[in-house]
């Protein structure tokens, strides 16, 4: 994956990128499917950028009810929140949803201007701020999907959102049947009903 195309080092030259990735303590991980990246209530000091497959980010109740939260695509960051605050531990888990490789990066590294005084350094710290508000977009955005009481209601808002974002009534998802359920809070067989009757009733295919 070319850096440069990702949200933390858009605007960046690869030079530059390659002066940063070892001021970083750059280092490449591979996980195989269904592999925990990162576990809940494990502390971490590095973001991880997803280079190649797919992660999903979960969390479970005492009772063992899990519940999607999100899916970190290739060239998405996912830990920077509690990265920048040391000693947090995580409220979810990171798991790989396929074969997935990440790069981490210490996050101490990107908040602290390092010794060269690189001038691109600036430009890191405003992209990393960059994506903590994106993410702050998606889960206002899931809590919107959730809102709804009705499955049919928590559906259409998020085959809404997924429209606008494609530009296009046909698109893709990154969730089987099973993790969209979880993302949206609903029991799958319920949920796999509901679909089966908006498609008779024409509103999906």
């Amino acid at each position: 994956m070319n850096l440069s195309n990702t949200q933390l080092f858009r605007g960046l030259e690869e030079q530059e990128i390659t002066s940063l990735l070892g001021c970083l303590k750059a280092a490449k991980r591979c996980y195989q499917k269904g592999e925990v990246i990162l576990s809940e209530g494990s502390i971490t000091e590095n973001l991880g950028i997803v280079l190649s497959g797919m992660a999903m980010i979960s969390c479970s109740d005492i009772w063992g009810n899990a519940s999607v939260l999100g899916h970190v695509a290739p060239g998405s960051v996912f830990a920077e929140v509690y990265a920048c605050i040391p000693g947090q531990p995580l409220l979810a888990t990171v798991s790989a949803a396929e074969d997935t490789a990440v790069l981490f990066m210490d996050v101490g590294r990107v908040l602290t201007t390092c010794t060269n005084a690189c001038p691109f350094h600036t430009k890191l710290v405003r992209n990393l701020l960059n994506v903590c508000a994106y993410k702050s977009l998606q889960l206002s955005q899931r809590i919107r999907h959730t809102s709804s009481k009705s499955i049919r209601g928590r559906l259409m808002s998020y085959f809404s959102e997924c429209a606008k974002g494609s530009g296009s009534s046909s698109f893709l998802i990154p969730y089987n049947r099973q993790q969209l359920a979880d993302y949206l809070g609903v029991d799958r067989s319920a949920m796999c009903n509901e679909l089966s009757k908006m498609r008779k009733d024409g509103m999906i295919e």
